[in-house]
């Protein structure tokens, strides 16, 4: 597949996997107009997936709306572009990431040039403006594109507090976000203790042959949201046994036994610990 083009996975509904992030970004059209869900993690990257998806789109297709799905850089940096290319378009996300997003994102590029200074496309990402979604919600949003309709849904907390899916009805299709990977990316703002709940009530949307678009990685189905239901669950409750235990958050990954490597788990041991309720810490926590 050519990195960054759109492939039609569903009624018109388009997926482009770009091998930068390895992210997808998801393209939804209908009668009225169409909807984007995700824009990269530049301006200058962006570009280009503006022209892609004009190519897709009929002539005069409007862009309704930009969706985020969560905070995170590598997924909201072209919002300013995207925007600039469609300006009548909403842009639309969970009030949680749109309240994080102003100070989130330049302290998440704050924290990959201290681990990786010699990024080269370090400086691209710092040069694109940050655009927060202004139509928000908590709970549930839905977008008329005419002939159908997209349902947002914010299942609860788990890669972050801000996260959001996109249900495609009458496709039987789900865009999870960072929700669904190969491997779950714990990271400093995660909730590792909730993760496995937000996942339940995904599956509970999701029929045997529903297709699934993960925020990173292969387009995959409902086994595939279900194995990493049982391997989240799996963490959230082995950090719990081991607290229990008195076990200290220092020792919980060379002491656990767990579903992924110990490497990409650091935070969420950590922020699991800090989670737990002060009655499931036994003590002596040294």
């Amino acid at each position: 597949m050519q990195d960054g083009a759109f492939t039609e996975v569903a009624d018109r509904v388009w997926v482009a996997r770009h091998a930068w992030y390895d992210v997808n970004v998801t393209l939804v059209a209908g009668a009225a107009g169409a909807v984007l869900v995700d824009t990269l993690a530049s301006e200058r990257a962006a570009a280009g997936l503006v022209e892609r998806v004009r190519r897709v789109l009929a002539p005069g297709t409007p862009l309704l709306a930009v969706v985020d799905t969560h905070e995170h850089h590598d997924h909201v940096l072209g919002n300013a572009t995207v925007l600039d290319a469609w300006p009548g378009a909403s842009l639309v996300g969970h009030e949680t990431a749109a309240a994080r997003i102003p100070a989130g994102v330049p302290a998440q590029l704050d924290a990959e040039a201290a681990t990786s200074p010699d990024d080269p496309r370090l400086s691209e990402m710092r040069a694109s403006r940050v655009v927060a979604p202004t139509t928000t919600f908590s709970g549930v949003h839905v977008l008329d594109l005419g002939d159908r309709h997209l349902e947002l849904l914010h299942p609860g907390r788990g890669h972050t507090a801000g996260d959001l899916v996109v249900r495609v009805p009458d496709a039987d299709l789900l865009v999870a976000g960072d929700l669904v990977e190969v491997l779950p990316a714990y990271g400093p703002d995660s909730h590792p203790l909730e993760w496995p709940g937000s996942l339940e009530l995904l599956l509970g949307l999701l029929s045997p042959g529903s297709t699934v678009v993960p925020g990173h990685g292969a387009v995959t189905r409902r086994d595939a949201v279900a194995t990493q239901h049982d391997d989240v669950a799996r963490v959230a409750a082995t950090i719990a046994e081991l607290a229990g235990r008195g076990v200290p958050a220092s020792a919980a990954l060379a002491t656990g036994t767990w579903p992924y490597p110990r490497e990409a788990l650091e935070h969420a041991v950590r922020r699991g610990y800090a989670h737990l309720p002060p009655g499931a810490l036994r003590l002596p926590l040294v």
